[in-house]
């Protein structure tokens, strides 16, 4: 457990890795109580995972990806799908709640909606598990300590996940060979790997991941810039690494991706950088920036 308290910011952070019968596909679990003197807004960047948040206090702000002209999501509880594209997350300055971060396909399972609903959007979590939400919601507020509530939530998870739609094994399959050459690796050369037709694989990329693969290639590609960007390698180097046209085309990616450029995005990270890394969605993964203004 991580708890700092100083002048207007109080939090408590406290991660735990899922039960066995649910990794790989749920990577982690992270109990957060956050009391700050003042609204928080953070960015929120494409991380290539699907987070679920159940909270038990004040609603949540979303606005972004698809939100954009519609004035954004309020909600206590959420779910954000795969993102291309960056959103904009805030609170009033207290939050409470447990946060779920898995790979899009285990989601299909445990959430048993098409991924595609939620891809570059944040949705109610009520609208896709209904009163069941509610129950499991009231249980969780109502359990001493955050080791009961994350026994619960296994109880809870490895249910769904055994009761949900089944996955094709050709998905997983082509994700992990797109995260293992950094998404660079294109639909014919996936679809040729798991012995399926291109119009397939496109089908069933939709259905249990949210995206295409083109654009799961074109996160990860940035995925893997962000890491060496946050290495210290020079721009121009990173775009020939990462299989960018040249450093523009790298800066314009990057800049979509994060409404940032490469130096503004680093300067706001470092800002109050010991909280910065404590709110990532993701161990040991840039996913986010508390922002100042």
């Amino acid at each position: 457990m991580r708890r700092w308290a100083d002048p207007g910011e109080r939090w408590e952070m406290v991660t735990r890795h899922p039960h066995s019968a649910l990794r790989p596909g749920v990577h982690s679990y992270r109990g957060f109580r956050l009391d700050f003197d003042r609204p928080r807004l953070r960015l929120e960047i494409p991380a290539g995972s699907v987070s679920v948040v159940i909270g038990f206090g004040e609603p949540l702000r979303i606005a972004g990806g698809r939100e954009a002209a519609a004035g954004g999501v309020t909600c206590t509880s959420l779910v954000s799908g795969l993102h291309t594209r960056p959103s904009f997350g805030g609170h009033d300055g207290r939050a409470y709640g447990i946060e779920v971060v898995s790979d899009p396909w285990t989601a299909f399972r445990l959430l048993g909606t098409p991924m595609y609903e939620l891809a570059d959007t944040v949705v109610d979590l009520d609208q896709v598990l209904g009163s069941s939400l509610r129950y499991l919601t009231e249980a969780l507020a109502e359990t001493v300590g955050w080791a009961g509530r994350f026994t619960l939530l296994d109880s809870y998870l490895v249910t769904r996940l055994q009761t949900g739609p089944a996955v094709s094994a050709g998905v997983p399959q082509a994700w992990q060979r797109l995260a293992a050459r950094q998404g660079r690796s294109g639909p014919a050369a996936l679809a040729a790997q798991v012995g399926w037709s291109e119009r397939t694989l496109e089908r069933r990329f939709r259905e249990q991941i949210g995206l295409p693969p083109k654009s799961v290639g074109r996160v990860l590609r940035f995925r893997h810039s962000l890491r060496l960007l946050e290495a210290q390698r020079r721009p121009s180097e990173i775009a020939a690494l990462c299989g960018y046209y040249d450093q523009a085309h790298f800066n314009r990616e990057f800049r979509e991706m994060t409404t940032r450029s490469p130096s503004r995005f680093l300067a706001e990270r470092a800002l109050g950088a010991r909280l910065q890394a404590q709110l990532d969605r993701a161990e040991n993964q840039i996913t986010s920036v508390v922002l100042t203004t």
